[in-house]
């Protein structure tokens, strides 16, 4: 007998774009966090006193508590009610934004920091589980390409805005967050299908949780520590083994759990483990093009934080644009073909950018590159989303969101650790008199290696996707017509 799930209250769906639109927004507000930030450290460490490779702790806090919650948000946002959850991950960020602009010593920024990570790990899976079950058919498809569209040009947004509020002051960057979770917890009380359904604690699956977000922050730990410590250190390969043996731990206990965190069977439906795979590898040059880019014209060409930010505008224009396209590819030819076209166009932009030189210019040396890598990967976002999300049951929507959310995150700290060790290991430990030359020629060997990666992404995308016949009728499909694999 097929369970049919309870339908929102018509007071919460009065507006399908009023949602859409609360929905985006947080998820931006989310996002920008994570790459306003990066052009305030200076002033951060400066004012507050932080030291040395310390200033790394007010992203690592972030990302370490974000990455490694995703799976369990998603999960809660299936059992205790996607509007509980989300409403709860945007109270606690903002009232962490809170905490960080008023904080006087590192070790409370830090925290707060990672208060903040812990609100977006429940708002952001809760909010992609919510398009997920409230839009239907080629609604939705229009729906996750608008997401794709955050996910791809709200970084440059955000380089853009923390160039601006760094201007004033790095604290802005934060008390921003404060009205606008403020009206966007209003608006959301309105507009958001209000949860019908009691929450289920019991199937929370506790141990799952504590093995996957132990691994996960290990992992990110790891990763994003890579850079400093060594990728051959004792700290990196004893934690990052360690991660990784929990991972397969947490994934042979799952398959025996009868409510698991993840069901990871889940993974042999090429749609979806594929999509995670081409996830990691989407963040990976996604992060990895915006941090490149931004060392490149700081540090190269001299450019200020503002100047930096408005540079990425055409970035996200592009990025906006492909997630467009990309709707409309994958709503009329499944996702293996646009998804290996985009990575393609990603890999030839990128080669463009692996042209940059110490004499080079934003016009000549960056901005082709940037627009035509910047387009693909607006395409790729949304064909992922669609991917992982498309036949998923609306009990498990919150699951695979937070799947998504989470490759995404692992993805781009991987990208951004591996890339940035590319860059930086020809200036070596003693930089002389040619060092700029140098660093010009590490980031554009590290765009190449970005590029690489693109191209064995769009070939993953040909070999392991499902073909257009067979993905075309899942996506016209209801999600609860959809049977768990």
């Amino acid at each position: 007998m097929r369970r049919h799930s309870p339908k929102p209250s018509t007071s919460s769906t009065l507006s399908h774009p009023a949602l859409l639109g609360v929905l985006l927004v947080a998820q931006l507000m989310v996002i920008l966090d994570i790459s306003a930030v990066n052009l305030a450290l200076p002033d951060m460490a400066r004012e507050l006193g932080i030291g040395g490779a310390d200033i790394t702790w007010t992203i690592t806090s972030y990302s370490l508590i974000f990455g490694s919650l995703l799976l369990l948000g998603g999960r809660a946002a299936d059992l205790l009610g996607r509007r509980r959850v989300f409403l709860t991950g945007l109270t606690v960020f903002t009232a962490a934004s809170l905490a960080s602009a008023l904080a006087g010593s590192a070790g409370t920024l830090f925290a707060a920091r990672a208060g903040q990570g812990l609100g977006a790990a429940l708002l952001s899976p809760a909010a992609l589980s919510i398009i997920t079950t409230v839009f239907k058919g080629p609604e939705r498809t229009k729906a996750l390409g608008a997401w794709g569209a955050v996910g791809g040009a709200g970084a440059a947004i955000g380089v853009l805005m923390g160039g601006a509020l760094t201007e004033l002051d790095w604290r802005a960057i934060f008390i921003i967050n404060l009205p606008v979770g403020l009206v966007l917890a209003v608006a959301a009380l309105r507009v958001v299908p209000t949860d019908s359904a009691r929450p289920r604690w019991r199937g929370l699956d506790l141990r799952g949780a504590l093995l996957a977000t132990v691994s996960l922050a290990g992992l990110v730990y790891a990763i994003s520590q890579a850079d400093s410590a060594g990728w051959t250190s004792p700290q990196t390969l004893g934690i990052g083994a360690a991660a990784l043996l929990g991972l397969a731990g947490f994934a042979a206990l799952e398959a025996r759990t009868a409510q698991p965190l993840l069901r990871v069977q889940r993974l042999a439906d090429r749609a979806v483990g594929g999509g995670f795979v081409l996830m990691l590898a989407a963040s990976a040059v996604l992060f990895g093009t915006f941090l490149l880019s931004s060392l490149y014209m700081q540090n190269v060409l001299g450019t200020g934080p503002l100047g930096t930010g408005l540079a990425f505008l055409p970035l996200a224009v592009a990025a906006g644009a492909g997630a467009h396209v990309g709707s409309h590819l994958v709503s009329r030819g499944g996702v293996r073909a646009p998804m290996a076209g985009a990575f393609a166009v990603t890999a030839s932009g990128l080669l463009l950018l692996a042209g940059v030189g110490a004499n080079g210019s934003y016009l000549t040396d960056v901005l082709p590159g940037m627009l035509i890598a910047g387009l693909g990967l607006g395409v790729v976002l949304v064909s992922v989303a669609v991917a992982l999300l498309t036949g998923a049951r609306d009990e498990e929507t919150g699951m695979l969101s937070g799947l998504n959310t989470t490759g995404h995150e692992i993805g781009g700290s991987l990208g951004v650790a591996v890339l940035v060790t590319i860059a930086t290991a020809a200036i070596g430990d003693a930089p002389g008199p040619g060092a700029t030359a140098q660093f010009a020629g590490g980031i554009s060997d590290a765009f190449l290696a970005a590029g690489g990666l693109a191209v064995v992404a769009s070939l993953v995308a040909l070999i392991v996707l499902p073909s257009a016949r067979s993905f075309l009728p899942k996506l016209r499909l209801a999600p609860s017509s959809m049977p768990i694999h």
